[in-house]
């Protein structure tokens, strides 16, 4: 892997390879192919998850996503979740070993733990809200205070 930058969250360290892209919900964008990107999750989004255990997808490749269309369902030790498509565009191919082995996220997220690849409309990545990690960085700075909020809310929650 190349170059990264890291994300402090308390004491764990998010890492984050430089030799892709992230998205605002936490998952990261890789160029596989001409105008062919991979998505999985950030190693920040994998921290808070913790422990997936299950996972279903709700497309095959071929299909059509819009932006933020629930495409599936994660199961973890910390949350049960919607997946959401991090851009518009047409699936490519969804990483079906997940089916069998969803623990591949937890090990090897930035790897075997892809999640689809999707080919997004023609036009300026940009538009997409494709972030540098520079960007994505300073993007979890920014929201990290509502998150240690809500972690810090669900302990609460858990103690009483």
């Amino acid at each position: 892997m190349s170059e990264q930058l890291t994300f402090a969250m308390g004491e764990f360290i998010a890492e984050l390879p430089c030799d892709r892209h992230y998205i605002k919900n936490h998952m990261w964008a890789l160029e596989v192919q001409p105008n062919v990107f991979r998505f999985g999750f950030s190693a920040y989004a994998v921290r808070l998850l913790q422990d997936i255990y299950f996972i279903d997808f709700d497309v095959t490749p071929g299909s059509a996503l819009s932006n933020r269309q629930e495409f599936g369902n994660i199961e973890s030790k910390k949350a049960e979740s919607g997946m959401y498509a991090p851009i518009p565009g047409q699936i490519v191919s969804i990483n079906e070993r997940l089916l069998d082995d969803p623990s591949l996220i937890n090990v090897d997220k930035y790897g075997d733990g892809w999640l689809l690849e999707i080919t997004p409309p023609t036009g300026d990545h940009q538009d997409l809200g494709i972030l540098t990690p520079e960007q994505y960085v300073e993007h979890l700075h920014a929201a990290w205070d509502v998150a240690q909020r809500t972690i810090k809310g669900q302990a609460n929650t858990d103690e009483e």
